[in-house]
């Protein structure tokens, strides 16, 4: 849940009628998920429960995202913008936001491609704290950083081998046995996509402010 309360006499209601648009963002993978709209009742449940709440303006009352179908948004954090009249949330989401059954209000194909990567990324997390057992994942964990090393490198050798010499399907089937056993072996030394990412972010900012 976020630590950051907003508080809602620092936001600008008065644009629409004591409602604000909420944007809801799946918070791994940047997904749009829903739009809804938040009164600041809606702001102080949303921030007590940790599950997203709105104010329904069909209904004309507070509404819990799931409070019928059990498809819960668990809130991660919640932002205004500049003008202090427009939310956004970042929220797990339990089951399909969608009553249509899809991922996202906007249909299944809007998340973006590399966010299945913190997925993934995520899955991995639980498998090395679950140990769940007939797991791939968890007999790589039991067998050890040398193995789960020795698999990152044939993989690699592997991924270099189909880029000059196989077609691409084969190429990016090495490249994703490569990247699934690195998220593995990176998590076995508590390490996960965001600490790579924030290394490639350093980089290049500091190459750009050359």
């Amino acid at each position: 849940m976020t630590s950051t309360l907003l508080d809602p006499i620092q936001l600008d209601w008065s644009k629409g009628a004591g409602l604000l648009p909420a944007v809801v963002q799946h918070w791994l993978t940047g997904e749009v998920l829903m739009l809804g709209y938040m009164n600041a009742n809606a702001l102080v449940t949303t921030q007590a429960t940790g599950h997203v709440t709105f104010y329904s303006r069909s209904k004309q009352r507070l509404w819990t995202k799931g409070e019928s179908s059990g498809n819960v948004l668990a809130l991660k954090s919640i932002r205004v913008d500049c003008d202090a009249d427009t939310l956004l949330v970042q929220a797990d989401p339990h089951g399909p936001t969608c009553h249509k059954g899809t991922s996202s209000c906007f249909g299944d194909d809007v998340r973006p491609a590399a966010g299945f990567l913190a997925e993934l990324d995520a899955l991995v997390a639980r498998r090395y704290a679950e140990r769940p057992e007939g797991s791939y994942t968890t007999r790589l964990f039991e067998d050890g950083i040398r193995r789960m090393a020795q698999k990152v490198g044939e993989e690699g050798v592997e991924t270099a081998l189909a880029a000059v010499a196989q077609d691409d399907a084969a190429l990016l089937g090495e490249a994703a046995d490569l990247v699934f056993h690195l998220l593995v072996t990176l998590r076995a030394r508590g390490l996960g996509l965001d600490d790579v990412a924030a290394v490639l972010a350093q980089r290049h900012a500091e190459r750009s402010a050359h």
